[in-house]
């Protein structure tokens, strides 16, 4: 079984991600890690914590020598912020009043106010530290040893930006990795080069305005083999689990698979991609409507997942809220914040959507070992071919 955790606050000394379940002898280094961290930081819109973070990543156990054990991977990330803010986030406190940083002005559209009424604090620092998206740079960090373990399967996981606020990409015509590609080389991470620059001015303006903006990230997977997931139980179908992945990253309010939402709105011949066959092709489909997935399994053609992602919940020009202690009306207090994490929301993506697959993977294939792994699906490969 394949997990992981994640613990830390955003100003606290560092976060930690434990996964649990990888086989051993995967090859893993930190500097893999920390590639995925970096893209995870980049993306025009980001505020300035950004520049001041490096998100270096060291492990703690799970791997010598370059390979994992079998046992779990723990990975710390220090937070370089935590040299300005250790009276306010001392562990062991107590905390002088004066440099406590105290948030009672909740902010909308955040979870400063349920959670402060969830576990009773008056403090919605005590909520919001936690709640912070900085916690997926852990997420990242644990995507990262499953993207290592796709990659040895000739899977591929490219996120990239479709659109933000009311700029959107034009459909394109390249492979899923020439999107990778572009995207790479665009500041906001879409391989749409006229959109990238009315992206990027769809920016400004939010920031002019004191405002934010959101958008929407698309994961394009290839090389995946049909039958991942299962459709005999609600929590094995694989498009569910994945929506419940890509749902739990900070922001996003709404997933779709393959045509989504505007499936409901064509004929059924317009949506169910026709069944082909091939001696050597095998079965396949001129089309992709179904994004992959049918009957909560992988189908054998490229995954496509798509992320809406709302605004962010800090406003430089701050929205009417309520004092959590003296109940009086105000304006919600101001944290520092990104205009826009729409370009790293696609690499958050990315991390989350291999979790899920490397999860159904291992359930499908598992072994002890990355060799026993590596067997297991050569005879299924060998075992559809034959069919």
């Amino acid at each position: 079984m394949l997990r992981y955790l994640t613990a830390g606050e955003s100003h606290g000394p560092a976060l930690v991600a434990t996964v649990d379940g990888l086989p051993a002898g995967l090859k893993v280094t930190a500097a893999y890690i920390n590639r995925h961290l970096t893209r995870r930081r980049q993306g025009y819109g980001r505020g300035g914590r950004m520049r001041i973070e490096r998100d270096q990543a060291r492990f703690l156990g799970g791997v010598r020598g370059g390979e994992t054990l079998g046992g779990p991977v723990a990975i710390l990330i220090e937070n370089r912020d935590w040299n300005n803010w250790r009276a306010a986030m001392d562990p062991e406190g107590p905390v002088p009043e004066e440099q406590a940083r105290r948030v009672t002005r909740v902010r909308p559209g955040h979870a400063d106010l349920a959670g402060a009424l969830k576990y009773d604090r008056h403090d919605a620092r005590d909520i919001l530290e936690r709640a912070s998206a900085r916690e997926t740079a852990g997420r990242v960090a644990a995507g990262a040893l499953t993207l290592r373990l796709l990659e040895e399967f000739g899977v591929q996981v490219i996120g990239h930006v479709l659109s933000i606020g009311t700029v959107r990409a034009e459909p394109s015509r390249l492979t899923p990795p020439e999107v990778g590609g572009q995207a790479e080389l665009s500041p906001v991470r879409c391989s749409d080069a006229k959109a990238t620059a009315a992206m990027v001015k769809e920016i400004d303006e939010a920031r002019r305005m004191g405002d934010s903006v959101g958008g929407v990230v698309e994961v394009l997977v290839t090389g995946l083999p049909p039958g991942l997931g299962s459709h005999v139980q609600w929590d094995r179908k694989l498009d569910a689990r994945l929506a419940a992945a890509l749902m739990s990253i900070q922001a996003v309010k709404g997933v779709e698979v393959g045509l989504g939402f505007e499936a409901a709105s064509r004929r059924g011949s317009a949506v169910h991609d026709e069944i082909f066959y091939h001696p050597e092709r095998g079965f396949y489909r001129s089309s992709n409507n179904a994004g992959g997935i049918e009957g909560g399994m992988s189908n054998g053609e490229p995954l496509t997942v798509r992320a809406a992602v709302k605004p962010i919940a800090t406003l430089y020009h701050p929205l009417q809220t309520v004092d959590l202690v003296s109940k009086a009306a105000l304006q919600a207090s101001v944290e520092r914040s990104d205009i826009c994490a729409v370009p790293a929301v696609a690499v958050i993506a990315e991390a989350a959507v291999a979790f899920v697959l490397a999860e159904a993977w291992l359930e499908k294939f598992g072994g002890d070992s990355l060799a026993e792994v590596r067997r297991n699906h050569q005879g299924y490969v060998e075992q559809v071919r034959a069919f």
